[in-house]
């Protein structure tokens, strides 16, 4: 269980395929800390700390999350953003983020604003149920507030401090992102699913 209040960058260093699997070496701040067994979200992908070595750690990412997540374009030099599993003793500053990434967006604007930035992005209709104007969403592993919601697009304001810490400013059109959805929007929706059949 996250926050979506990123952490730490942290750099893909390599990456080995095996199979229909990819292991990544990421490096950060964060690695030395981190223990294996752990849970750590990468870009909002709940991975498993596999190993750990000289400011690095290793995770490995299965065909299914590699099918629903930007995981399979990642590349050596990529920043990816990292956050720690949540302390049940501590503030929740985000929002309730599983780590479990339902599909990807593709950005179709990134505008600068005077001291802001605001990124449209565009999402498949499939999911337009679970997005709600100013509701919770996280991207890219980042909880964020959004607006201008279409049936298949919305909007995210990002202010400076979450510009600079987070790979957010590496995003732009064309850019695919992870999404995943507020997980009480999914609840109810599943629930309205079983009353009705």
């Amino acid at each position: 269980m996250f926050t979506g209040i990123i952490e730490s960058l942290g750099k893909v260093r390599t990456i080995d395929t095996r199979g229909t699997n990819k292991t990544f070496w990421i490096e950060s701040p964060l690695s030395q800390e981190l223990k294996i067994d752990q849970s750590i979200s990468h870009n909002g992908v709940c991975l498993t700390v596999e190993d750990i070595k000289e400011g690095l750690h290793q995770v490995t990412a299965i065909k299914e999350t590699l099918e629903k997540t930007n995981m399979n374009t990642w590349k050596a030099g990529d920043l990816v953003n990292l956050e720690r599993c949540l302390l049940m003793n501590g503030r929740l500053d985000g929002h309730i983020v599983q780590g479990h990434v339902d599909t990807t967006a593709t950005c179709l604007e990134r505008k600068e604003l005077d001291g802001s930035w605001q990124f449209r992005l565009k999402f498949p209709e499939k999911f337009a149920h679970l997005v709600i104007e100013k509701g919770s969403i996280s991207l890219n592993g980042i909880s964020l507030t959004i607006f201008n919601v279409k049936k298949t697009r919305f909007d995210v304001a990002i202010i400076p401090y979450t510009f600079q810490h987070t790979n957010i400013q590496s995003v732009d059109a064309g850019s695919n992102v992870n999404l995943e959805f507020d997980i009480t929007g999914k609840y109810i929706t599943r629930f309205n699913e079983l009353k009705h059949r």
